[in-house]
């Protein structure tokens, strides 16, 4: 049976250096996406998902679905994230992510990057640049998501910084993304008149959110039966009844 689920499919941690340090624990953010009436988030950090399954423990007895998700960093500093089902591929994504990213941080520059349990307790702080790019390329970063049944959605693609749009000036042909992502900052029409590769694919929103009060800015909302990453690729296709609605 279809039925709609609102989405907000990229959320950050205190694990990504540029979040509210107090706020983006995973009992915070799951209470948050409960109060606005969300049904499905992803946790996607900069190139960790080491917060991602803490919150999901969380979620368990409350009814709302956390993704696994990761938010990597290209070579060309385009942001992408990877959607998954399950902790586990994007685990195994991040061990890749991990050997081709260089640097460590810098914590009274950039913020502390804090790994955490269920319980919102700091279990260590994460030493690497994760805020910094890979050297892998944005065609690799692509075929690695998919390589473990994930989804690639090019991130916020109407910014200037960290877009695929704003670093490259176009989406290459051929790019084999599933969706791309706005940011709150614009509509759809808008984004479809001033970014016209916009029309070649399909289009979700997401909050991108580093404070509490982020999240759910902007929603997507699927028609699917049940959520999991294959729902959502059938219904960015917008076949079997599956399909969209911003």
């Amino acid at each position: 049976m279809l039925k709609e689920y609102r989405a907000d499919l990229h959320i950050h941690t205190i694990l990504s250096p540029c979040t509210e340090l107090t706020e983006m624990l995973p009992r915070a953010i799951v209470t948050r996406a409960h109060q606005i009436g969300l049904d499905v988030i992803a946790i996607c950090d900069h190139n960790s998902s080491e917060n991602v399954s803490p919150t999901q423990k969380v979620s368990l007895t409350g009814g709302l679905v956390v993704l696994a998700g990761i938010e990597i960093t290209s070579k060309e500093e385009v942001h992408t994230l990877g959607l998954f089902n399950g902790a586990e591929e994007v685990r195994k994504v991040q061990e890749v992510v991990y050997s081709t990213l260089p640097g460590e941080n810098d914590e009274e520059s950039f913020g502390y990057q804090v790994v955490v349990n269920e319980r919102d307790e700091a279990v260590y702080f994460n030493k690497r640049l994760l805020i910094g790019a890979t050297t892998l390329s944005l065609e690799e970063v692509v075929e690695l998501i998919h390589s473990f049944n994930g989804l690639a959605i090019a991130s916020h693609v109407d910014r200037e910084a960290y877009s695929i749009i704003g670093q490259l000036g176009f989406i290459p042909p051929g790019m084999a993304l599933d969706a791309l992502e706005l940011s709150p900052k614009i509509r759809v029409e808008e984004a479809r008149k001033n970014f016209p590769q916009c029309r070649d694919y399909p289009l979700i929103t997401s909050s991108d959110a580093h404070s509490l009060d982020d999240i759910g800015k902007s929603s997507t909302t699927f028609v699917m039966e049940g959520v999991s990453v294959a729902e959502i690729q059938l219904a960015l296709l917008g076949t079997q009844g599956r399909r969209v609605l911003l």
